[in-house]
């Protein structure tokens, strides 16, 4: 495993509002996720996750302190590139899927990969193969309201997995999906990470978290603790 980290935040707060009406969502929180790292992030619901999901994948910046993806300090950029970097090295996994409803399956896989410039044909071989990889080859030129809610969750995983991507952020990534489903996902975030992807995942659930190296708690916008998880033989 590489230790250079593929995302770092550095004394991170993120604040919404202003005056007396302001909310400190995150306060001071550092975090690095190395290259073939599984890092799960576990806490109560207002704690922080998803701000710290979006912080680290560049959605949302910083009131203070810094995010670096692939050695890129974030604030440097500008709109455009920031985009771009978020096209070529992130996939997202976000809570409510984010699936365009006039797209199949396919499409909505084949989706960033297209707007990286990537010609359409190798767009769908590469979201064929990610879709065949979550089992989901037979519903490919299906629309979103056609198939069901784990079924759409897994396309939005697909859609996270295609191309190259090395830091993959997971926002309660098995939410819709039965225990088997929910461990052959984990399964296959996993087999990234031992191909050198950095993956950031938010789940309530102490099985998944399993799966990780390390579990970091969230409480009230702070890092309440950092624990390595033991290897296990299903890992």
């Amino acid at each position: 495993m590489s230790f250079d980290p593929v995302v770092r935040l550095a004394d991170v707060t993120r604040v919404h509002g202003d005056g007396p009406q302001a909310v400190s969502a995150l306060r001071g929180v550092s975090l690095d996720v190395a290259a073939g790292e599984l890092v799960a992030v576990m806490g109560p619901s207002g704690s922080g996750k998803s701000t710290l999901l979006n912080l680290a994948g560049g959605l949302d910046l910083p009131t203070s302190g810094s995010v670096v993806i692939e050695g890129t300090p974030l604030v440097s950029l500008k709109a455009a590139d920031l985009a771009g970097l978020r096209r070529r090295h992130v996939g997202y996994v976000f809570q409510d899927l984010n699936l365009i409803p006039s797209l199949t399956a396919a499409e909505n896989v084949m989706l960033p990969r297209e707007l990286d410039g990537i010609r359409a044909k190798q767009a769908r071989r590469d979201a064929l193969e990610v879709l065949t990889e979550v089992g989901l080859a037979e519903v490919a030129d299906r629309f979103p309201d056609e198939i069901s809610g784990g079924q759409r969750q897994r396309v939005a995983i697909a859609r996270a997995l295609v191309g190259e991507r090395r830091l993959l952020l997971a926002d309660e990534p098995t939410g819709a999906l039965d225990t088997p489903t929910g461990d052959d996902i984990l399964q296959l975030l996993r087999a990234r990470c031992d191909v050198g992807a950095a993956v950031l995942l938010v789940t309530h659930e102490p099985r998944y978290a399993a799966w990780a190296d390390r579990v970091v708690f969230l409480r009230d916008g702070e890092i309440a603790d950092s624990t390595a998880v033991p290897l296990k033989s299903a890992r």
